[in-house]
């Protein structure tokens, strides 16, 4: 019986292992996708043995699939859940799920990234995001940082604690009847958390029925329990907030989150209310965590 014995044999066959074997998860999901019929996957295992490619770029040269199409068993592949933009009721500003590979998304997981650094790494699990003025994007940050945070694994609760203004439930289609709102004023007996499909550690709370008192609302010793009890069954909690130009529940929010990330729009936003805000935040005792300046 023959036998390897150089170090160097036995990591090309390992390689060439690898290599057959991820190009069949890769070939096989293209099938489960209706990417690829059966009779096509001799056309491109051919190819890509006559010209030493991957099973995906031989896929692709025959115009069989799309860039798009590789990139999406790819995640399948590495457990990273993103979602194809065309699929029904998405909101496009959703661009970490449905253009995980664009400027944009890359720029947002910067942000991800320092946020880990800077402000979940000792501890924290809680964070506002806020901002002066409607249109400057806090609830498309939030929802996106959600996102990024799930595709890593980490178990995430996303709160709509904008009542006055919610849009948590547009962007992951989600219905509002029922939520934080309904929760804080104890009109209903449980949590009432929308899963995300796509993203099984991802988990939203729509701002509930519109109250008419949503700055009392939060400023009930409820708020506080609420949030440390979830605390010890999620690894990070955001908070998307009402503008500081409607009212000041963003003050209660981030003095019970201890911290706030402030989102600000190029061409936009005004330093004047921008620098208030900063001053309003730290008054309440919590940190401004940062700002990102979004296009």
């Amino acid at each position: 019986m023959n036998s390897i014995s150089s170090a160097s044999e036995q990591n090309s066959v390992a390689e060439a292992t690898t290599s057959i074997r991820v190009d069949a998860n890769m070939g096989k999901l293209l099938q489960d996708a209706g990417k690829l019929k059966p009779q096509d996957m001799e056309r491109v295992l051919k190819l890509q043995q006559e010209q030493n490619l991957r099973f995906g770029e031989a896929a692709q040269q025959l115009g069989l699939v799309t860039e798009a199409d590789i990139r999406q068993a790819l995640s399948h592949q590495f457990e990273y859940p993103t979602i194809p933009a065309a699929e029904a009721g998405l909101s496009p500003e959703l661009t970490a799920a449905t253009d995980p590979y664009s400027k944009e998304a890359e720029a947002l997981r910067s942000v991800r990234s320092e946020l880990l650094l800077r402000w979940f790494k000792d501890g924290r699990k809680t964070l506002a995001v806020g901002s002066a003025r409607a249109d400057e994007g806090a609830s498309y940050l939030a929802a996106n940082l959600a996102v990024l945070f799930a595709q890593m694994g980490r178990k995430v609760l996303l709160i709509d604690a904008n009542m006055r203004q919610p849009r948590q439930h547009e962007i992951f289609s989600l219905g509002n009847s029922m939520g934080f709102s309904d929760i804080l004023a104890e009109r209903v007996p449980s949590l009432q958390v929308h899963g995300i499909k796509q993203f099984p550690t991802l988990t939203v709370l729509p701002a509930g029925s519109p109250p008419p008192n949503p700055a009392e609302l939060l400023a009930r010793p409820s708020f506080g329990a609420l949030l440390s009890g979830l605390e010890t069954s999620y690894d990070i909690i955001l908070l998307d907030t009402a503008p500081s130009q409607i009212s000041s529940d963003f003050q209660l929010i981030s003095a019970r989150a201890r911290g706030m990330l402030i989102a600000a729009r190029r061409n936009v936003s005004r330093m004047a209310p921008l620098a208030e805000l900063k001053e309003k935040i730290i008054f309440t005792g919590a940190q401004v965590v940062g700002a990102v300046v979004l296009d």
